[in-house]
């Protein structure tokens, strides 16, 4: 009965459930605790909620600077010993000192060893019943394919790659020609379609396909029926979008229009209102961080990078508009500018990469972000001769454009240097994304996961 019918949780709802189950859990532990042996020390009966809430507001915040969220992290074993021992370990350490919000602290060292080890040991029980229970292969959903037999690997590829829960197991041809590609999956007869997903328990029909005339009258009546049944169908480039948060524009042509409508927040005025005050106050105290840091970095540039303090380079920002940006230099002098960037570049010198991973060569560019050529998020700002070159085989390209190009954004903290066109490409999908989907609570999770590569030690 299980396999027939199977459970299955969106990416959306598993982090949503985890940050749930998460708040349940630590109450919970707590106050079994505190019943079974009078553990005075956290007892939310004498507690006034806004303590509760503040130990719960830390969970998440440090759970998602941690990556107990990222349901990749959620699903290995080790990572979750790492992420939730440090976010659990952070969030108890920051809520025990937090000044007068939080409890007294006793005379006593236990109860706080046994409030550290109840609230992490639950946390780690529970992350282990999910990823042997809930993340496993029998929560997997069943999805078929509608697509052109050529297709059919590289979407496949596309959507199990990044959700490996989301099983395509067969599809259906809608290429009116024969071809001879050779698929990863089960080729389904047109006329059979309704009693293959019947059989096989498939719980969504993905539709891929740009050729309209293989989807015949008969197809499209079983389509109809199974759509009328409850069965969900959707788009590709839909779930692409949803699974990956990246715009596929390498299914689209040119089909531009299938971009609109941008998020509201690009032109809505108190949201740039908000963002533009938030960007100066952080340039300012940016800034202030920067004059405390030149001494340490004059002497590790004067013996790692032997070369001037700054270098200033021109990139493109808002509506094309080129503009000088400022960095702390990382590479030795004398090396060629107009070569794509790698992630083990032989150009940048041990200290300038102890720089990158830190982030600390971005800090100048909050002058950048004082005289506006920049905000604190949006898509990184390219070269003139990079952004000429990819434009030529890149449709969209230069829509990046249409907003302030950022310090940090979503391509940054999803995806690495573009070290190829094809590369590129990955970023122009979450650069695209943003600019669609951009949002307060969007900002904030580029924020959130800009200081979980600097913990991490990712920056590139």
């Amino acid at each position: 009965m299980l396999l027939k019918n199977k459970m299955h949780f969106e990416i959306s709802e598993r982090k949503m459930m985890l940050r749930l189950m998460d708040i349940m859990v630590v109450i919970s532990v707590l106050n079994l605790v505190q019943f079974l042996f009078d553990y005075e020390y956290f007892n939310f009966l004498s507690f006034k909620y806004f303590k509760v809430a503040l130990l719960l507001f830390y969970l998440n915040i440090f759970g998602a600077i941690f990556e107990m969220y990222n349901l990749q992290t959620a699903s290995n074993h080790l990572e979750i010993l790492k992420s939730t021992l440090l976010a659990g370990t952070t969030t108890v350490f920051v809520f025990l000192f937090t000044p007068v919000l939080s409890p007294v602290l006793p005379q006593n060292r236990l109860p706080i060893v046994v409030f550290y080890v109840v609230m992490v040991g639950g946390l780690l029980l529970w992350r282990l019943f999910y990823v042997y229970y809930l993340a496993s292969h029998r929560f997997s959903q069943n999805v078929i394919l509608i697509c052109d037999k050529a297709q059919v690997n590289e979407l496949v590829e596309g959507l199990e790659k990044v959700d490996p829960h989301y099983k395509i197991v067969g599809y259906v041809n809608s290429d009116s020609l024969v071809t001879d590609a050779v698929t990863s999956v089960r080729s389904i007869p047109k006329e059979k379609l309704a009693l293959f997903v019947k059989q096989n328990s498939i719980s969504e029909i993905v539709i891929a396909s740009q050729n309209t005339e293989g989807i015949t009258a008969e197809l499209y009546q079983q389509l109809l029926h199974l759509l009328e049944s409850g069965k969900v169908i959707r788009e590709y480039t839909q779930v692409y979008e949803s699974k990956t948060q990246r715009i596929p524009v390498q299914f689209i042509a040119r089909d531009f229009y299938r971009f609109f409508p941008f998020s509201r927040s690009n032109s809505n005025r108190l949201y740039l209102l908000v963002v533009r005050v938030m960007e100066l106050l952080l340039s300012v105290i940016g800034l202030f961080v920067t004059a405390v840091l030149i001494p340490f970095v004059l002497i590790g540039n004067a013996f790692g990078n032997r070369g001037s303090l700054f270098y200033t380079q021109e990139r493109i920002g808002k509506d094309g508009a080129v503009f000088k940006i400022y960095k702390f230099r990382t590479m030795s002098a004398h090396n060629p500018s107009n070569v794509l960037a790698k992630v083990k570049d032989c150009r940048v010198t041990p200290f300038g990469k102890f720089m990158r991973k830190t982030r600390i060569d971005e800090f100048p560019q909050f002058v950048n972000v004082l005289k506006g050529d920049m905000a604190v998020i949006g898509p990184r700002p390219e070269q003139p001769f990079f952004v000429k070159e990819i434009a030529k085989v890149m449709p969209f390209y230069e829509t990046r454009h249409i907003i302030r190009p950022g310090l940090t954004g979503w391509a940054q903290v999803n995806y690495s240097y573009g070290e190829s066109i094809e590369e590129s490409l990955i970023k122009l999908q979450y650069d695209l994304y943003y600019i669609k989907h951009r949002s307060v609570f969007l900002d904030l999770s580029i924020t959130l996961k800009t200081i979980t590569t600097i913990v991490f030690y990712r920056g590139q």
